[in-house]
């Protein structure tokens, strides 16, 4: 299990706190941990960081679902 109690999550400076966000975690020995922004004691998705960049790249290109099919 990875210990994400020192983790310093944030939000996207485009979020204009909508509260229909996610909050990443970086800076954590190899992994990256994402949650709702609404649940912060809920559970976290924890990736590797070559696959969050991955997925934020699909995003800004628009290709998310190309990528995921």
């Amino acid at each position: 299990m990875i210990d994400l109690s020192g983790a310093s999550w944030r939000k996207s400076s485009r979020s204009n706190n909508q509260g229909q966000c996610v909050e990443v975690a970086d800076g954590l020995g190899g992994v990256v941990g994402v949650r709702d922004s609404k649940d912060p004691a809920g559970p976290v998705l924890v990736v590797t960081p070559a696959n969050w960049s991955a997925f934020v790249a699909a995003a800004k290109a628009g290709t998310l679902a190309d990528s995921l099919s």
